[in-house]
């Protein structure tokens, strides 16, 4: 029996890599966040708050190998 594994194309992104924040033109976002709802209690919001302030919650976005290698190539 032969098994074969295929390469993943999707690369992760973490907010350190310079591809993380997207420009246009005065504007920087990043590609990845968190969002909170409004009705989450404000007891697990402060412990979502600590883990991401402390840095057990990071935030990452995943592309396309293809996108990632177009994004690095075209400057502003």
């Amino acid at each position: 029996m032969k098994i074969s594994s295929q390469k993943s194309s999707i690369k992760t992104i973490r907010k350190d890599h310079p591809n993380f924040f997207i420009k246009s033109g005065l504007y920087l976002s990043p590609r990845a966040g968190f969002e909170i709802e409004d009705r989450c209690p404000k007891e697990y919001r402060m412990v979502i708050s600590e883990c991401i302030n402390s840095g057990w919650l990071k935030p990452v976005a995943y592309m396309q190998e293809k996108e990632l290698m177009i994004s690095g190539l075209i400057k502003d």
